[in-house]
């Protein structure tokens, strides 16, 4: 008798599991997007990082480097006082104060960068921005001046004072920082602005509320940031503001404002507003190591000159007609 072959049952026994093809096929897409989106955050980080804007304006210098904005008031002659703005300014910033400079001849310049001054990719070093400020007053023919600037305008000031002690007779800092460690800190939105890749993503897709926000400790709580000051950061290019605010620190790091004018033995006059977020009301006694110097204190944030344009304005007034200066 011949022996039956029993066929095997296919369903007895554990069968081999096989691949969840489905769930490979979704990794895969999702990596492909991941990595796409990481190339594109990438290249714009590059495209953001190498724009570059040229001047525009009624008045413009030409210089090597970079052209710049200018405007002035009053009656030209070889003394003048000038007024540098800060980070993210422009000549804009000191309308507020201007009455009560009405007699002088008044020279408010747009740093590059900033403005209607050029934007190009590299030149943002303190030193370069005060070489340039110093180009345009010679060639507007001055040859003594009273020079104002407030927070990073001041370091520029101030470096402009090491480089020509012929030009500077005189200076006025509003809320500079005296050293970089004295720096309280920053918002979130600025902070984040200077995180590579995510900063220039942010700066491509940035709103007037992003940018109120990263303005937010520059102005008093109860300040309401006013529209142009938004389009003047507008207007500026990822590489100038954040190259900027980088020479400004590396400045301070290198030797502080207040030991650079205790050198030069200008007359100077400190003002400072008591409830900046961004340079505690108490780094301002750093300046006492300056001899002579004057220290005023407004019940303002960060910017006295836009906060309390009155009592600012009387201020520097007393400070350019003070005699024996």
């Amino acid at each position: 008798m011949s022996e039956k072959t029993i066929p095997s049952n296919p369903d007895t026994g554990p069968r081999p599991r096989r691949p969840a093809r489905g769930k490979h096929r979704l990794r895969r897409i999702a990596l492909a997007v991941v990595t796409l989106l990481l190339v594109l955050a990438a290249g714009n980080a590059v495209l953001v990082s190498r724009e570059t804007v040229g001047a525009t304006g009624a008045r413009i210098v030409r210089l090597a480097g970079g052209d710049i904005h200018l405007e002035s008031s009053g009656v030209p002659g070889e003394s003048a006082v000038v007024l540098l703005h800060g980070l993210a300014g422009s000549t804009d910033w000191w309308d507020p104060v201007l009455p009560a400079l009405r007699d002088f001849y008044v020279i408010r310049v747009d740093l590059l960068g900033h403005g209607g001054s050029a934007k190009p990719a590299t030149g943002y070093g303190t030193a370069e921005q005060a070489r340039r400020v110093g180009a345009v007053l010679d060639h507007l023919g001055i040859r003594r001046a009273t020079v104002i600037g407030h927070s990073t305008g001041g370091l520029i000031a101030t470096s402009l004072a090491e480089q020509r002690r012929d030009l500077v007779t005189a200076i006025t800092l509003i809320d500079t920082g005296p050293r970089a460690d004295a720096f309280a800190g920053d918002s979130a939105v600025a902070r984040l602005l200077t995180t590579p890749v995510a900063g220039q993503l942010l700066w491509r897709l940035r709103t007037d509320s992003t940018l109120r926000r990263g303005l937010s400790t520059a102005f008093a709580r109860d300040i309401p940031i006013p529209d142009p000051i938004l389009a003047d950061i507008r207007g500026m290019t990822y590489r100038s503001l954040t190259a900027t605010s980088d020479a400004s620190t590396a400045f301070l790091r290198e030797r502080p404002a207040p030991d650079r004018l205790a050198e030069l033995g200008l007359p100077t006059l400190v003002i400072f507003g008591a409830d900046d977020e961004r340079w505690p009301v108490s780094s301002a006694e750093d300046y006492r190591r300056i001899p002579g110097v004057r220290i005023e204190i407004l019940a303002t944030g960060h910017t006295p000159m836009l906060e309390d344009p009155d009592s600012t304005g009387k201020l520097l007034r007393a400070f350019v007609t003070a005699p024996g200066r």
